[in-house]
């Protein structure tokens, strides 16, 4: 029986989003319609690289006068987690180098595994971190720098600025993966790495950030709909890359995007997927500060959906805290699972946007007591 399965536990890992965020009348209305209007595209083979009208549309949403996009410059993949797996096609070999944000998404590090990789660790909040030194030799960097997952940090403007000058003196690419984005709840959203390249070089773009997308925040995961920005070379490669995986995109998930984003859609509903969230964050956090307060340190989160906690007491092993948490009934990410090399066991990982506030609140009661449970018996 899987964590999920298990009855009336409190699931704080999973990373994911509310179903009552999902417009299902309106996607369930712009189905109908793609079926109905568009049976070719729809329900048969779409091109490898996606319908051209949605590699359009992708390009002109993430255009500004200096980033100049066209469709060769996006390639539409079957939601993000195909994309990553495509970056490993392209890019690695038995043992590569990556430069890897650190603590790193799992589910990048599962799409690479095969490849058993080695990384060089970047942790972008440090004031030693060197990305110049972790860059050099490998064959991409990989960050996700909209409130990454796990940690949900925001990386600053300079760092992100000294990633795009390290990739451009090392001549490696610069993988900038953001399906958080869109979830900012406080302060101004900075600039996009590839954004912030194309001021430097403006005009058609050929830069060395390779920028990755999902709808699965923004309308419903099970689309599984996402994409690839980057120099047209790149695409071309990926492009091939996809061919050998899934032929194609689902041509009726594409055309529901298509619709969703040209008539609005996603911008209508973020308001309140927003206002949801940010209540949700603060009703966690609250919770925090109530019960965990002299076991974690942690920082609230502008954005996305995770809060990172470091145990105070170095002892504190959280993969065994993830098992006596689901005695407690209740399940937490432990940090081990985001390190490369499974050494780290002091923090983990909270999802605050599953679940309603009273629950959140349940949550982190019962992860209190299984933590000052263990705690005592550690100290036995």
């Amino acid at each position: 029986m899987g964590a999920s399965q298990i009855p009336g536990l409190i699931n704080l890992a999973g990373g994911l989003p509310d179903p009552a965020t999902w417009p299902v009348a309106e996607l369930a209305a712009l189905a109908e319609n793609a079926v109905r209007e568009h049976p070719a595209e729809a329900l048969g083979y779409s091109p490898i690289d996606g319908l051209p009208a949605l590699r359009d549309q992708i390009a002109a949403r993430f255009a500004t006068p200096e980033l100049q996009l066209s469709r060769e410059n996006v390639l539409i993949t079957t939601g993000g987690m195909q994309a990553l797996e495509l970056l490993g096609k392209l890019f690695l070999e038995a043992g590569s180098t990556i430069a890897a944000q650190s603590p790193a998404y799992l589910g990048a590090l599962d799409a690479w595994r095969p490849s058993h990789p080695r990384y060089h660790a970047m942790d972008l909040a440090a004031a030693d971190c060197d990305p110049h030194r972790a860059m050099d030799g490998a064959r991409f960097a990989y960050t996700v720098p909209n409130f990454s997952n796990p940690t949900g940090k925001l990386v600053g403007t300079a760092m992100r600025k000294t990633l795009i000058a390290a990739a451009e003196a090392t001549g490696c690419w610069l993988v900038e993966d953001d399906p958080y984005g869109m979830l900012h709840y406080d302060g101004t959203p900075l600039p996009s790495m590839i954004g912030l390249y194309a001021k430097a070089h403006p005009g058609p773009y050929r830069g060395p950030v390779i920028y990755l997308g999902t709808v699965s925040k923004e309308l419903a995961p099970g689309l599984r709909l996402g994409w690839v920005i980057a120099a047209p070379e790149v695409i071309t490669a990926m492009t091939t890359a996809k061919q050998g995986g899934d032929l194609c995109t689902s041509g009726l998930c594409q055309r529901i995007v298509l619709d969703a984003l040209s008539s609005g859609l996603t911008e209508r509903i973020r308001p309140a997927t927003l206002a949801l969230y940010r209540a949700r964050r603060d009703a966690l956090c609250r919770a925090m500060s109530d019960h965990l307060g002299d076991l974690f340190d942690w920082e609230v989160p502008v954005g996305g959906m995770f809060v990172w906690a470091t145990a105070k007491d170095p002892a504190l092993d959280t993969d065994r805290l993830l098992r006596t948490g689901l005695d407690h009934g209740v399940c937490i990410s432990p940090s081990s699972v985001f390190d490369p090399e499974g050494r780290n066991h002091n923090a983990i990982r909270l999802n605050f946007t599953l679940n309603p506030p009273e629950k959140l609140a349940e949550g982190i009661r019962r992860l209190a007591e299984a933590t000052r449970s263990l705690l005592l018996e550690n100290a036995a």
